[in-house]
């Protein structure tokens, strides 16, 4: 309940910005030995707009995906894939092609919001069912979000007053 309020306060907050852009990706998690795939949508900032677990990795899917994200955060105005042929083809049927940014060091920024997911992964020593991988993977994209603050021009000071606020509204929604 809390992460989806973090979430929509952070949307309604950040919609109008005009220069959203949009990275995806897919992450390989096993789950009794066999693999899945993570789904993510990450911003031009860096914070996790969606996370969803899969079994397949085709077009089907990747049109669930971004339908889901659009409903949710609004219309990119670029949306930065790999070369999956999935994602082409999704976007093609949404007919949003012109959009589409696929190059070699483009996609970088989803590949590193995917390390702290991994180090928490390994943490908790493997998931048991896909139920417990998204749930997982919400909440931790909810902390993530809340308190990463990024590199910004601000000062030291009015970083750390930002990161206690953070804090003191993360208490107070667990409490």
């Amino acid at each position: 309940m809390f992460a989806a309020e973090i979430r929509k306060r952070r949307v309604r907050n950040n919609r109008c910005y005009s220069l959203w852009r949009w990275h995806l990706d897919e992450v390989f998690v096993r789950i009794n030995g066999e693999m899945h795939y993570l789904w993510r949508a990450v911003d031009h900032e860096g914070e996790v707009l969606e996370v969803f677990a899969t079994k397949r990795r085709d077009r089907m899917v990747a049109l669930k995906f971004l339908k889901r994200t659009m409903k949710r955060h609004g219309r990119p105005k670029a949306i930065v894939t790999d070369r999956l042929r999935s994602y082409g083809a999704a976007v093609e049927t949404m007919r949003i092609a012109e959009r589409q940014e696929c190059g070699r060091w483009l996609n970088d920024r989803t590949e590193n919001s995917h390390q702290p997911f991994r180090r928490r992964e390994c943490a908790m020593a493997k998931f048991r069912d896909v139920k417990t991988l998204q749930r997982f993977a919400a909440v931790h994209a909810a902390i993530h979000n809340h308190f990463n603050q990024g590199r910004h021009p601000n000062r030291r000071d009015t970083f750390k007053q930002m990161r206690s606020a953070a804090l003191a509204e993360w208490r107070q929604l667990a409490a």
